[in-house]
């Protein structure tokens, strides 16, 4: 009798382009929004979903929450191969990698997925898919986190998802770079991306962010840190702002999913 081959990892390879701290901003929120319950989990487990063609964003994660939560546990997971060859090295006590994909190769329900500029490449029509597949193999107090940055890590926009769906969406941008919020605009993820257009709940909300950002032109001479939150103070009298000036003052803003759904 022959034995079975393993499964085949579902998804696609991707480009794999990484950069050191390139989700440095993604990390940040992560640690400080959903670090209560990583503390709170006897083995936390956290998975980087297509860490790409260097292990620097797994072994960074691992970092970042340990600061937050002394036992959390990170598993790199990539579906090519020879990725997970080059990552071997750099195994430690709590980060391991291995060879998969959206099934998520690990006998625990994850407290975190993160899944960073995965998704980019894939059509529009599979993320609601795939994001169901990601869901289901959370734990009951897990989160997914799936968005798009640049290549550096200035410009990031995120979805937050439970196991029950989408929750949030987080816009962060080194605030010096940025030269009007809708610059943010080319980093949305791809469930958002082709919906920056009129008559979109997101293309309004960015429309409306301008307006916000250009009002609060006079704080510029305080830096761009204080226009920005003067600008989002502005945006909570029309938006549903889910964080508040803690989170602002990082050059990020949060915003109810269901404000900024696809239409149709």
């Amino acid at each position: 009798m022959t034995a079975r081959a393993a499964p085949r990892p579902l998804g696609t390879v991707t480009r794999g382009t990484t950069n050191p701290n390139r989700l440095r901003r993604m990390d940040r929120w992560i640690a400080a929004t959903h670090g209560a319950e990583l503390r709170r989990a006897t083995d936390p487990v956290a998975v980087d979903l297509g860490y790409g063609a260097a292990p620097w964003t797994a072994v960074e994660l691992l970092s970042r929450l340990r600061e937050e939560a002394p036992h959390a546990r990170v598993v790199g997971v990539e579906i090519e191969p020879a990725r997970v060859a080059a990552a071997k090295p750099y195994e430690r006590d709590g980060l391991v990698f291995r060879h998969g994909g959206f099934e998520i190769p690990v006998a625990e329900r994850p407290l975190l997925i993160r899944a960073a500029n995965v998704l980019r490449q894939y059509d529009e029509a599979e993320v609601a898919a795939v994001w169901a597949r990601l869901c289901a193999r959370l734990a009951p107090t897990g989160l997914l986190v799936e968005g798009t940055c640049d290549e550096i890590g200035r410009r990031h926009v995120w979805v937050a998802l439970g196991p029950e769906g989408p929750r949030t969406v987080t816009f962060a941008a080194r605030l010096g770079s940025l030269e009007r919020p809708s610059d943010l605009a080319e980093r949305l993820p791809k469930a958002l991306i082709h919906r920056n257009v009129p008559g979109e709940p997101v293309h309004a909300f960015l429309r409306d962010f301008d307006r916000a950002w250009a009002a609060a032109a006079p704080y510029a001479s305080y830096g761009a840190r204080q226009r920005w939150i003067r600008a989002v103070r502005d945006l909570t009298a029309h938006w549903p702002v889910a964080d508040g000036p803690g989170r602002w003052r990082q050059g990020e803003v949060t915003v109810a999913w269901e404000a900024l759904a696809p239409r149709g």
